[in-house]
């Protein structure tokens, strides 16, 4: 696709998103699977189908709901993801991506992302919360790939402080107020949708990462490519090197979700009021 069709797309998503929603969002939010329930906690205003959305993907994934929520989270305007799109489903990179750039030409400037993970640091158990300091990048495809979109952002963006640290230090604080246990660490991302063999899981935590998914790194790259502030957060749902021989599934990654969500959803409450 040209860069000028590309940008013609954003903006077609950008004008038909302004007619439906006329207030200024402080802050963009996305959801990763089972983590739904948390548009429970917005004062919804609006809700658009992505269906709806000129040139905007579908979710396909069960823990995602497919539509985006406007409204009131914290006393601040937001716009929320619940449901994203990932590179397994069959689309690419810049699909994945696409929704952060219409967040971005709507004016957000704060992106929260959100994800369920798979543990790989023998410290971390199943519920825990990690907030994402750093990430690895070398398993996806970059959706950057291609001629540079020079209207959205420079060829060469810096990733070395991905995630900003003053959103990270206010959500530590946070967390201690409510007396969370909160991680720190490094998250990979892999294409999926396949969990991980034990040497991939070995090989992973070997590389200095603490937790591997399947999102989030390319709507990580896209906002750090347009100068969005980013905060990133794990729910820990599974245990990649486990010794009982049980197998994961996608349905006790969403369950494992489902029971850390109150955790998550005070977090990011309390992280917008404190935008």
């Amino acid at each position: 696709m040209s860069n000028k069709k590309a940008l013609k797309e954003i903006n077609e998503a950008v004008k038909y998103l302004q007619k439906e929603y006329k207030h200024t969002l402080q802050a963009g939010i996305v959801l990763g699977s089972g983590l739904g329930n948390f548009t429970e906690e917005i004062e919804i205003e609006k809700e658009v189908a992505y269906k709806d959305i000129p040139h905007f993907p579908v979710s396909t994934v069960e823990g995602h709901k497919s539509k985006l929520i406007f409204g009131k989270l914290g006393g601040k305007r937001v716009m929320a993801m619940a449901g994203r799109f990932h590179f397994y489903e069959g689309y690419d990179a810049q699909e994945v991506a696409f929704p952060i750039r219409v967040m971005k030409l709507l004016g957000v400037e704060i992106l929260l992302l959100s994800n369920a993970s798979g543990c790989v640091n023998p410290d971390y158990k199943v519920g825990d919360i990690m907030i994402i300091t750093d990430h690895i990048s070398l398993f996806i495809p970059n959706p950057l790939v291609g001629k540079n979109i020079d209207e959205l952002g420079p060829r060469f963006p810096d990733m070395s402080e991905t995630y900003n640290k003053d959103l990270i230090q206010k959500a530590k604080e946070i967390a201690a107020r409510n007396k969370y246990d909160v991680k720190e660490g490094v998250y990979v991302a892999v294409t999926g949708p396949t969990f991980e063999t034990r040497a991939e899981y070995r090989m992973i935590r070997t590389l200095g990462a603490d937790v591997v998914g399947m999102s989030t790194v390319q709507e990580a790259i896209v906002a750090a490519h347009m100068g969005m502030d980013i905060f990133a957060i794990s729910v820990i749902t599974d245990i990649g090197l486990r010794d009982d021989g049980m197998i994961t599934t996608h349905e006790e990654v969403l369950e494992a979700a489902r029971q850390a969500e109150p955790k998550l959803a005070t977090i990011f409450k309390e992280l917008v009021a404190a935008i």
